[in-house]
């Protein structure tokens, strides 16, 4: 039978505040609103010296112990649990149990003010060693790819042909007319440019060799491959990262195919079939925006156009910048793979390492040319 809880203030002379406090009933749940405007009204009014008597005190569950702690205080209700007889060992149990809760919950750790250049330094070593991360998987997944194309190399009933058709018509085919469209208007504009400067000097037939040299050996394969690695990587990134996420690998991984050899190698194959014949494409493209900047502005006809492109430009350039196409096309796809791989059982990890992808694509593309650029120049290539 349920018994009402109470609290008898034992009053004290000379002051407000109460001598004691005489403790009784139920302290439950059902009676936790009756009980709470109780101990808002006498919490904070005992003194030191003020006597708790607990003898009468009936039921107990863990939200009276909470509104006993609020009144007496966690070190003072602490002390009673240790030393009054009446209360049996699970009550002590549960009021040190949630003294200590409502303890730790109340006294927050005290925030460390850390000086400005030691979050700097940490910020900076954190970068730093997210970057070896990311270069360490990088490579040990270039490996991975490079074991698997030896692997299946030598094994032609293991290729997928229909996987690799499917790859090399959504990242070549499809990508002919942009591809062509902008390296045709930037060879436009690099020879207007051209022939502007040139023309202060009386050298503007010199249009046509700038027109040549910057799109057989870098413009061409560059610029192509910058538009792959935001076109292609992102996709090869979104199309395995959504499979991670709806656990399609684990089901492939589970019925004991490879997901290495079904899904990346076919994506590898295709940009690297794909990469160089859209560079060659996209030279063609630069080179024909010039011959009809040159026609029309410097009335240099397109037969002449041939003739000096075959007279001053060796095959060697073409040869330079169509060799870069197959290293750049393997590094695209396997970090547009890799950061698939990566995506998380969440929309937002698809995004995030669908951006990443394309960051990191176009980056090494970039350093990579520009270190051919400088090694190429040095030994006079």
């Amino acid at each position: 039978m349920s018994t009402a809880p109470y609290i008898t203030a034992q009053e004290a002379s000379r002051t407000d505040a109460p001598a004691g406090l005489r403790i009784g009933g139920d302290w439950t749940l059902v009676h936790y609103a009756r009980l709470q405007s109780q101990v808002l009204d006498l919490r904070g009014q005992l003194s030191a010296a003020a006597t708790i008597d607990l003898q009468a005190l009936g039921a107990l569950d863990t939200a009276g112990a909470a509104l006993l702690v609020e009144l007496l205080g966690q070190q003072r209700l602490a002390e009673l649990a240790a030393t009054t007889p009446e209360l049996t060992a699970e009550r002590r149990a549960l009021l040190q149990a949630v003294g200590a809760a409502l303890r730790d919950s109340a006294e927050p750790l005290p925030a460390r003010r850390v000086a400005t250049w030691r979050e700097l330094l940490g910020h900076i070593g954190q970068t730093l060693e997210a970057l070896y991360r990311q270069c360490l998987a990088l490579l040990g997944f270039i490996g991975l790819c490079l074991s698997a194309m030896l692997k299946i190399s030598l094994r032609p009933a293991r290729w997928r042909i229909t996987s690799l058709v499917y790859h090399l018509e959504q990242c070549g085919l499809n990508a002919v007319p942009i591809v062509a469209l902008l390296t045709f208007l930037v060879g436009a504009v690099v020879a207007f440019l051209g022939a502007t400067i040139l023309a202060d000097f009386g050298a503007s037939i010199y249009t046509v060799d700038l027109v040549a040299f910057s799109f057989l050996r870098e413009f061409g394969v560059l610029l192509t491959a910058i538009l792959i690695a935001g076109r292609t990587a992102s996709a090869f990134t979104a199309q395995l990262g959504s499979m991670k996420t709806n656990e399609e690998i684990d089901a492939l991984r589970t019925l004991g195919l490879d997901p290495l050899e079904l899904l990346v190698l076919p994506r590898v194959f295709a940009l690297l079939i794909a990469l160089p014949l859209l560079s060659f494409i996209a030279m063609l493209s630069g080179i024909l925006g010039g011959a009809v900047v040159c026609a029309l502005s410097l009335d240099i006809p397109p037969a002449m156009f041939l003739a000096l492109l075959q007279e001053n430009i060796a095959l060697k350039h073409f040869l330079v910048g169509i060799g870069k196409a197959p290293l750049f096309a393997f590094l695209i796809a396997v970090i547009g793979c890799l950061e698939g791989f990566k995506v998380s059982n969440s929309a937002q990890s698809v995004g995030e390492r669908t951006t990443s992808s394309v960051v990191q694509s176009i980056f090494v593309v970039i350093v990579l040319d520009a270190l051919a650029a400088l090694f190429l120049m040095e030994m006079g290539w």
